[in-house]
């Protein structure tokens, strides 16, 4: 019998729900250790960027996370002052089925509107998250028992 008594789910605490649940699909591990770093420091920004960007665009119909991790990726890219956010989302990417020479292609086009310096850093990042990912495969496969 439910607990009559209990609060009601807020409308914030769906969105958080579901924007935790968006965030873990597409980064694992990694989407809640960005949330832990804020702990100590903006636990209230923490929230926001789980409700806003995951909770409420991210969850939106239209789009399937491959395609918005490759805008994301594209955007933060053309910023070019978003190095450690681009790592993160070209991580998502390769979660969500967008492949490596994709990914490259798409940093290469960005020459076209941000600017060859924006896309030569966009790059440097992705090198350093397959590389990253390379290592976590080959440490998975060590320790797979044959």
């Amino acid at each position: 019998m439910p607990n009559v008594n209990a609060p009601a789910a807020s409308a914030e605490d769906s969105r958080y729900a579901r924007g935790l649940a968006r965030l873990k699909e597409i980064d694992g591990a990694a989407g809640e250790a960005v949330v832990a770093s804020l702990a100590d420091i903006a636990p209230d920004f923490a929230r926001h960027l789980i409700e806003f960007p995951f909770g409420d665009i991210y969850s939106r119909p239209g789009l399937d996370l491959r395609a918005r991790e490759i805008g994301t990726v594209a955007a933060l890219t053309a910023l070019g002052t978003a190095a450690p956010q681009l790592a993160v989302h070209i991580r998502a990417a390769l979660n969500v089925g967008v492949r490596r020479e994709e990914i490259v292609e798409l940093i290469m086009q960005m020459a076209v509107y941000a600017g060859f310096p924006a896309a030569l850093n966009g790059l440097a990042v992705a090198r350093q998250v397959f590389a990253q990912a390379e290592a976590e495969d080959q440490a998975c496969a060590e320790a797979a028992p044959v």
